[in-house]
């Protein structure tokens, strides 16, 4: 099978597309034929060796991916020759076949495209954990929006819409802006060009909002958090601009505000039920039509550097993909 192959840490423009041998199947794991794959940050952080895990050499990334079951290892159930899933793989997405245990294989509606599939588990697994479990959002309040026009950051904007809240979206041009408005976005704040703490103060009515979604980090951190009123919840959810900001904790004890970490990955394997109905409140959602991935662009598998590039010099508006 053709496989992306890591061989060493270091830039993804090291990488190599190589025929290598199929994983082997194990007992209660499923075998996938592989039609698109989600490529996500922290798939680079990986094979530049910046990743809190870290594996032996070689191994292929890749997090997730979507295609149709081609075999059962033994002792694995639920599933048949035939099915259209997604699989959270952990590593090895970036192949034509992978493996994962039963547990995590899910099978998609018969109205989802591999497209959508491969674009859909991280980053709504991700957003709707935040929103639902962490922030216990609300209908009628207000949510701050950071990197909104990217992969989370517009799954968020829909989630949120959805879940009755006003949103307020902030990106860093008006063409980001303009996606992030037709993903359901009530407000807008371009924070190259306006002040985010006083625009927030504006729309707000001086009340501060009650949820910050940042997955961005950097320089706008403190700058989210203390636009925030009391009792606010900000959620960490990574570091798309670098620099991990070094928060004042007085700020929390300020407003009585709560500084949350989202960690969907770990907390779906200690939790596989409520991650089992979370996913399917997901799906309803998207047959719904409330909630539609935006597929900035995909590439076949020989053109990862293209869509690598394109996340690390924050072209993606949405989900890049590779397709098989």
């Amino acid at each position: 099978m053709r496989a992306l192959i890591c061989k060493e840490f270091g830039p993804f423009e090291n990488l190599e597309v190589a025929e290598v041998d199929a994983p082997p199947l194990n007992e209660g794991f499923v075998q996938v034929d592989v039609k698109a794959a989600g490529v996500n940050f922290p798939d680079i952080l990986l094979v530049e060796g910046k990743y809190q895990a870290q594996p032996p050499f070689p191994f292929i990334p890749g997090t997730e991916c979507a295609g149709v079951v081609s075999e059962l290892g033994k002792g694995a159930s639920g599933f048949k020759p035939g099915d259209r899933v997604i699989v959270a793989t952990m590593l090895g997405g970036f192949a034509e076949q992978a493996v994962a245990p039963a547990a995590q294989v899910i099978p998609i509606p018969d109205s989802m495209s591999f497209e959508h599939a491969a674009a859909f588990t991280t980053i709504y697994g991700t957003s709707y954990h935040a929103l639902k479990q962490r922030a216990k959002l609300q209908p009628g309040e207000s949510v701050l929006v950071l990197g909104a026009a990217g992969g989370v950051g517009l799954a968020t904007v829909q989630l949120a819409k959805a879940m009755g809240a006003k949103v307020i979206a902030a990106a860093s041009s008006d063409e980001k802006l303009a996606i992030a408005r037709e993903a359901g976005a009530d407000e807008l704040i371009n924070y190259t060009s306006e002040d985010l703490k006083a625009r927030v103060r504006e729309i707000t009515g001086n009340k501060g909002v009650d949820v910050v979604y940042d997955p961005v980090g950097g320089d706008y951190s403190e700058t989210a958090l203390r636009a925030t009123g009391w009792g606010a919840r900000y959620l960490v959810i990574g570091f798309a601009a670098g620099p991990i900001p070094k928060i004042p904790l007085n700020l929390a004890l300020l407003n009585s505000r709560d500084i949350l970490g989202v960690f969907w990955g770990a907390w779906a394997g200690r939790n596989p039920r409520e991650n089992a109905m979370n996913m399917k409140e997901l799906f309803d959602l998207y047959e719904a039509g409330k909630i539609v991935p935006h597929i900035s662009a995909a590439y076949p598998l020989e053109d990862f550097a293209k869509a690598f590039a394109d996340i690390m010099e924050r072209r993606v508006k949405g989900k890049v993909i590779l397709t098989f």
